[in-house]
């Protein structure tokens, strides 16, 4: 059964510096407590990330993941290719200036091999989405600071 979240967050930064810290894939493992590795397999013509390879551990299961990335006028997002862990995966981060700040929503759904217990599931998926959004923020903030 797939899970969907949906969640919304007002950055003070414009979309440029928040697509850098999403792109920079590599830094991941110091801001998100899920993510234990990240390999860049392929970047496009613009050197963005194309294809990764990730292992992530969230709520004590560990899986690798092969990721696809889409770049979209409006923000970035992807698409699970290979799973250990899960059936499908499909992320996405939308973007919109608003002044000095920018709205982020960020939308996931992933369709797990396994069921897991309803609890562990909410777990797991409360602190994905606090990192992509809160998470996201502090990286941004504190890149931008230095």
């Amino acid at each position: 059964m797939a899970v969907t979240e949906k969640r919304e967050i007002d950055i003070e930064a414009t979309p440029d510096e928040i697509l850098a810290v999403l792109y920079d894939l590599e830094s991941l493992t110091e801001w998100s407590s899920a993510h234990q590795e990240i390999e860049i397999l392929e970047r496009d013509e613009e050197g963005r990330p194309k294809r990764s390879r990730q292992v992530v551990k969230i709520v004590g299961v560990s899986d690798e993941q092969i990721l696809d990335f889409d770049v979209y006028d409006d923000g970035v997002g992807w698409t699970l290719v290979k799973s250990q862990q899960q059936k499908a995966q499909k992320a996405r981060y939308t973007l919109r200036p608003d002044g000095d700040t920018t709205h982020v929503t960020f939308d996931l759904t992933v369709d797990l091999n396994v069921p897991l217990p309803g609890f562990l599931v909410k777990k797991g998926a409360k602190g994905l989405m606090d990192t992509a959004t809160e998470g996201l923020r502090k990286r941004v903030l504190a890149v931008k600071k230095s």
